[in-house]
């Protein structure tokens, strides 16, 4: 038996998959196959590199400034990620600079990305796990596209946001995925003046600061309910959309093993939260258990 597993994206809420891969080797449940999307390459590229356990020791200890030290506001308008600062993250955290897809011996890995002209699905399974890695996290609007052998690629969720089919191509022959999105859409929006008050955490920031450069133009002078800020709106649309491809994807090449952490508490950004979301990625696990045993057994 050749076992997949499909890391799904969800920005934040990624760190689930930490617990989840720890608690599938709790019960000896070891993967020879790991694709990615987005933060589920990022987790997995770390997980086939033998780093899984420096990246959690990491996550667990950030917080809410040093989130904000990864975001910075250019001239550029290409994105709101810190480079550099990303870069020196996963190169300690996930891979080296040099290191390649193909030097990875115990596993097959691949990220998924988008090709920013074409639409298309890029499946990643050669080269540097960085710049694989780079490429499926590039969310619009928050990462600058990256160049990839003379494509421009962008966070592969856009077109498949939980990789079962790469798994599957990749050889396994039985595929359990993780899905991020399962229970956010219905969440109920902030209120957007809680938000002006708080202003706190990386999306509070840079929304207060995107509300106060507008009013100044368009100074808003009612005291009727404002509409969601700027990244809710992203957020819950990023959500939606995840969700549907998600749906209608494993409608036609649905997984073996279907896991899904409950995490519609945890915000697009709020990669500070990590335990809460790597102890609901054990749980899920511990919950669904005895259905992993039994398809297990049937192999």
């Amino acid at each position: 038996m050749t076992i997949g597993l499909a890391l799904g994206s969800g920005a934040a809420r990624g760190w689930a998959h930490i617990g989840v891969i720890s608690a599938l080797s709790d019960h000896g449940i070891v993967p020879d196959i790991v694709c990615g999307t987005s933060i589920g390459a990022l987790v997995g590229a770390s997980y086939v590199s033998n780093n899984l356990e420096k990246l959690e020791e990491w996550v667990r200890s950030l917080t809410k400034l040093e989130t904000a030290k990864f975001f910075a506001i250019n001239m550029s308008l290409n994105g709101f990620v810190n480079k550099e600062r990303l870069h020196y993250f996963l190169k300690k955290y996930v891979a080296d600079d040099d290191s390649e897809i193909e030097d990875i011996v115990a596993k097959r890995y691949a990220s998924v990305a988008t090709d920013l002209h074409t639409g298309r699905e890029i499946w990643l399974t050669e080269g540097s796990i960085l710049e694989a890695v780079f490429a499926s996290i590039s969310v619009p609007g928050l990462f600058p596209a990256v160049k990839n052998h003379g494509k421009w690629l962008i966070d592969g969720g856009l077109v498949n946001p939980v990789p079962i089919s790469a798994c599957r191509a990749l050889g396994a022959n039985m595929v359990i995925a993780v899905t991020l999105n399962d229970d956010i859409i219905g969440k109920r929006l902030k209120n957007h003046k809680t938000i002006e008050k708080q202003g706190t955490g990386v999306a509070g920031k840079i929304s207060d600061l995107v509300t106060a450069y507008t009013a100044s133009i368009f100074p808003v002078t009612s005291d009727e309910e404002q509409p969601p800020s700027l990244f809710d709106a992203i957020a819950g649309s990023v959500n939606i959309m995840q969700d549907r491809i998600t749906r209608s994807r494993m409608a036609g090449d649905p997984p073996d093993i279907l896991l899904s952490p409950k995490l519609s508490h945890i915000g697009l950004l709020e990669f500070y939260r990590a335990g809460e979301a790597i102890m609901e990625g054990k749980k899920c696990v511990q919950r669904m258990l005895p259905e992993i045993q039994h398809i297990l057994g049937m192999f």
